[in-house]
């Protein structure tokens, strides 16, 4: 049985593949958008591809931040339009509401940004951020810190097993 993630992580190596030169970091900006392959498997993409890892790693950190700010500029609309509202009923809480919560209290918007990516993708840890009231400026700036350090990581470390390997 196929996995869908390997499927477009693979779809997107044969397209960085078959596409001319210039274009190559522009599909490993793409691949960087998509939930689950993020900056750092886009960059691993692009590396794997033959992209010199710098460029695979700006590309895919690139489109990574890219979605993220659509996607929080969209959810800090809607919340907007949901808070404004009057006369809108509250909402019972979830259970995954309360746990991002309980991790938003213990870790602030620095922590769930960081290590998000370890759990969730960034968009979606983003959405949940902004969608808790924080300034959407305040939750791009982390995000942003967060797909630069692990796309960096795993540039690294891809690069350095290629390395050794070769």
């Amino acid at each position: 049985m196929s996995n869908p993630v390997s499927d477009l992580v693979l779809g997107f190596q044969n397209l960085v593949a078959q596409v001319p030169d210039l274009v190559q970091p522009l599909v490993v900006a793409l691949a960087g958008a998509v939930p689950f392959i993020e900056g750092e498997g886009a960059a691993a993409i692009g590396i794997i591809g033959g992209i010199p890892p710098v460029v695979a790693a700006v590309a895919g950190a690139v489109g990574n931040l890219l979605c993220v700010a659509i996607v929080v500029l969209a959810t800090a609309r809607v919340r907007t339009a949901v808070t404004t509202r009057r006369g809108a009923p509250e909402k019972p809480s979830s259970a995954r509401r309360e746990k991002f919560e309980r991790a938003y209290h213990r870790y602030g918007t620095p922590g769930v940004s960081l290590l998000g990516p370890l759990l969730l993708p960034t968009q979606f840890t983003a959405a949940a951020l902004t969608s808790t009231g924080v300034p959407p400026l305040r939750v791009l700036a982390w995000q942003a810190a967060a797909i630069a350090l692990w796309t960096t990581v795993v540039t690294l470390i891809i690069t350095g097993v290629i390395r050794a390997v070769a």
